[in-house]
């Protein structure tokens, strides 16, 4: 069974980084492709990232293109979102998930099973 656990959040001012990690186990990293959403309360999951299963393609939404990057370690069985730029706009709760595959998996879709707990990221201005 896949286990993702999520690492790295924390309190920041507006402008600061932080890198948020996902570590996985239970399968085969390389038969997934990986993606970060967010959530705040009230709100609806939304998707922030994802990138494909060899790591060469990385996907963005526009709220966060140019100042985030995801990456990953088929070797380390990790991935990594470097959030810099921060803004107040970014406090959520961070999800690492993974995916087999979906016609839209790049762009977030329903295809995402495998779930971490979550990791809390508070920017204030």
């Amino acid at each position: 069974q896949v286990q993702l656990v999520e690492s790295g959040g924390g309190t920041v001012r507006a402008g600061a980084s932080l890198t948020l990690s996902c570590a996985f186990s239970g399968g085969t990293f390389s038969d997934y492709a990986m993606a970060w959403f967010r959530q705040t309360p009230g709100k609806e999951r939304e998707w922030v990232s994802a990138i494909s299963w060899s790591g060469y393609t990385p996907y963005y939404a526009k709220s966060v293109e140019g100042r985030f990057r995801i990456s990953r370690d088929n070797v380390k069985n990790m991935v990594t979102l470097q959030a810099n730029r921060l803004e107040p706009e970014d406090t959520a709760v961070y999800y690492c998930a993974a995916t087999r595959g979906g016609s839209d998996w790049y762009r977030g879709d329903d295809s995402y099973r495998d779930w971490g707990q979550g990791t809390q990221v508070t920017v204030s201005s």
